[in-house]
């Protein structure tokens, strides 16, 4: 397919008759006071034959959607729009499966956009902790994003004036890391994850997040998932607000934090 300008009248498009994938980049400027805004709609008439992406009614989920014949196949990816913030989607259909990546690839501010933003959307210090957990040993990764000298000239979260970060290394215990997060009153929860053997990692990030909803604490945190073999796309099927690999820095995770917390203008949850 074609690169298609928004801007323009596209006409007719060759018909999409197997397995595709769509790349779009978007903006949402209004989320509540819009409804069924659409990234695209492709198609014959409306629910007919149509390949859509669409937010989902006003609120912050994304829908992608194929209907053919009449019968409908969605997958909704929640919490994926960020108001006021450039993103990029891709999305596609292969023989077997309708897919969706929220590729987290966004605008990032700097060090000392963060610190602006924090200071003028939010008023206060956000609290950010994170951990290696498991029987990981390896802090490398949560060491680039956590500590004051950072990575590859990148500074990390304890270095940001109005972040108060607290890297608490590695083989931490799902259920210690809760307990520190609730002492300091963190905002944010990082979890890093290097050793894959077996799938490990999956079944330790899923005992978190199990965690985190058997004590009712789930939307009291922001939680992050990090590490080599970890994407967004993983992150939020597991159940965390997202995921970070390879070649991402403490930027990175400041700006998606520091937007979420704006995003849900949530008072601080009460953890005592």
């Amino acid at each position: 397919m074609p690169v298609l300008d928004a801007n323009v009248q596209n006409g007719d498009l060759e018909d999409i008759t197997g397995a595709f994938e769509l790349s779009v980049t978007a903006r949402f400027d209004a989320l509540v006071s819009g409804s069924w805004q659409r990234v695209f709609d492709f198609g014959d008439g409306a629910a007919s034959n149509n390949i859509l992406l669409t937010q989902f009614e006003n609120t912050s989920d994304l829908m992608f959607a194929v209907y053919q014949e009449g019968i409908a196949h969605i997958v909704v990816a929640h919490d994926a729009l960020i108001e006021g913030e450039v993103a990029n989607w891709g999305v596609g259909v292969d023989p077997d499966q309708i897919v969706i990546d929220d590729s987290l690839e966004t605008d990032v501010m700097s060090f000392d956009e963060v610190n602006e933003f924090i200071e003028a959307e939010i008023g206060r210090k956000i609290g950010i902790v994170g951990a290696c957990t498991g029987f990981d040993a390896h802090t490398v990764g949560i060491d680039a994003i956590m500590n004051m000298k950072g990575y590859n000239h990148h500074f990390g979260l304890e270095r940001y004036p109005m972040i108060d970060a607290h890297n608490y290394g590695a083989q931490v215990s799902n259920e210690r890391l809760i307990e520190l997060a609730r002492s300091a009153g963190a905002d944010a929860i990082l979890v890093s994850q290097v050793v894959t053997q077996k799938d490990i990692h999956l079944e330790n990030l899923a005992n978190f997040v199990e965690l985190l909803e058997a004590e009712d604490l789930r939307e009291g945190f922001i939680i992050i998932a990090g590490g080599p073999r970890i994407d967004n796309k993983l992150a939020l099927e597991i159940g965390f607000d997202a995921g970070f690999g390879r070649g991402t820095y403490a930027e990175h995770v400041a700006t998606f934090v520091a937007r979420r917390m704006v995003q849900r203008r949530r008072r601080p949850a009460k953890r005592d």
